[in-house]
């Protein structure tokens, strides 16, 4: 399996690169970001592109791509609608788009988040474009289109949000993630889970398109 990932440097998407380079299906990995990951791997190749809403200088090297894991986003706090908008739906639409028209026989995983929006009608923000996304995105003719859903995710070996805010409440929270997943063990999950999960639905699909933390878990 070929795996690309957009968001490598973010908290969820660090966890999703860790387990493609560690999976043995995986024979390679390639990363698309503004910045690199700083990390070295044989099965890593790395392209470091300013304008994520125009990829067509790079297009080329999508062809052979199995499957793609779209881990990028942003705390919509104290975003304007249109600002976050390009990083949630533009940005995700217009590579998914790209990369369709390119090689339609892969499989596109979109990280959204729990409470998304599915009518894309709602009044939160955050939620209602999450849930536009998500319904663009399944429109497209790949040969599976699937939605993650995450809660509340534990970073787990060393990896760390960029958010100083969210470090914060993860190191104040993760104290308390045992007692949480045996309490309500829907509730949350982790990047190893993540990452895993997404790995799975790339080789053998699921029974759902929009996967929630308990169909994450357990894939």
């Amino acid at each position: 399996m070929r795996a690309l990932i957009f968001g490598a440097t973010g908290m969820i998407g660090q966890g999703v690169l860790r387990e493609c380079l560690r999976d043995s299906r995986v024979a390679e990995v390639v990363t698309v970001g503004r910045t690199a990951t700083g990390q070295q791997h044989p099965k890593l190749r790395q392209i470091v592109h300013a304008d994520l809403l125009n990829l067509s200088a790079i297009a080329p090297q999508f062809d052979t791509v199995d499957a793609c894991f779209w881990c990028l986003g942003v705390s919509s706090a104290g975003m304007k609608e249109a600002d976050y908008r390009r990083v949630t739906l533009e940005m995700p639409l217009a590579a998914a788009t790209m990369l369709v028209a390119r090689n339609p026989g892969m499989t596109f995983v979109y990280v959204s988040g729990t409470g998304a929006d599915s009518s894309g009608q709602g009044r939160i923000m955050w939620a209602r474009v999450k849930g536009q996304a998500e319904n663009a995105l399944a429109e497209l003719p790949f040969k599976a289109v699937y939605i993650f859903r995450p809660g509340f995710v534990q970073p787990l070996h060393g990896i760390q949000s960029r958010t100083a805010l969210y470090n914060a409440i993860y190191r104040l929270l993760g104290p308390l993630y045992p007692v949480l997943k045996r309490i309500a063990p829907g509730a949350a999950t982790t990047t190893e889970q993540i990452g895993r999960a997404m790995l799975n639905v790339a080789e053998s699909g699921a029974s759902r398109r929009v996967l929630e933390n308990p169909d994450i878990n357990q894939l």
